[in-house]
Order: C-alpha cells, then structure tokens, then sequence
C-alpha cells in the first residue's frame, strides 16, 4: 500500500508556502497565486498555526463582507489541522479527507512539518494503486487459464 512517504518522493514541488498569521488575506492570496497552490499554512512565531485555502477565501472572505487588503490571515484561517505521518497509507488519507471535508493534510513527524499532500496527490495514488490490482488480477486470470 502507498504511503505518505512515497507521495512526498513522487513530488516534483516540496517547497512549503506558508505565511504569518498576521499576514493580510491579499498576501496570501498573492503567495498561493504565484505558486499555482491551493493552501498556504499560517505560522506564528515560526510554529504552523493553521491553514488557509482558496475555499476559505471563498466562504469567509468577500461574501462575509471581508476585504483581503483589510482582513488578517489568522481571523479566516482553519486553526484546527488534521495532520498525517509518513507512515500513513492513501487509503487512511482518503478516508480522512472524506471524514472532515478537507482536501490538504500537513505532514508532520516528531512535532515538524515535512510536507503537505493536496487531494489530488492522494487521489492519483489512489487510482493508480487500484489499476495495479486491477493488472495483477487480470493477470492471474488469465495466466490461470480462465476463459470469460
């Protein structure tokens, strides 16, 4: 089974973006933007905080009456990460995500972020560890002479 580990090794970008919680939305909106990502994580005083993502700016940005120039980060931001080991497998992500509708899980490892997988990471792992089964199983098919 695929795990947190591998996905990170498959990672063309392991740089993570983050900015202050006393940062403006417009910042991070900027940083997110120039990165072509979908989440920045919020650090104060060098510790991770929270998270911010598009969908944040989405439901508690403009439609709320919130301007990004004149909003900080740490008023919008989701405090209240779910987070994953390298040790956990694509399918413990997936269900995770399913579980609290979220679609970025840190990756930490002994209290130090080591990375952040997206849904699309977990999801590409997910497909392409069921089209192996589904070639293995083909396989043993028709390598054991069954005819359909």
């Amino acid at each position: 089974m695929t795990t947190v580990r591998k996905l990170l090794e498959a990672k063309k970008n392991v740089e993570n973006f983050s900015v202050e919680a006393a940062a403006s939305v417009m910042e991070a909106l900027k940083v997110m933007a120039e990165a072509n990502i979908g989440a920045v994580l919020v650090t104060e005083g060098g510790k991770i905080v929270g998270i911010y993502t598009e969908r944040d700016y989405l439901r508690k940005g403009e439609l709320e009456g919130r301007a990004a120039k004149g909003t900080t980060i740490k008023d919008v931001m989701v405090p209240k990460m779910i987070t994953v080991t390298n040790d956990t497998t694509v399918d413990q992500c997936i269900a995770l995500m399913k579980q609290y509708h979220i679609r970025h899980l840190p990756v930490v490892e002994n209290d130090q972020l080591i990375g952040l997988v997206s849904m699309r990471d977990v999801m590409l792992a997910a497909i392409e560890n069921r089209e192996s089964e589904i070639r293995g199983l083909e396989n043993y098919i028709m390598g054991s002479g069954f005819q359909s």
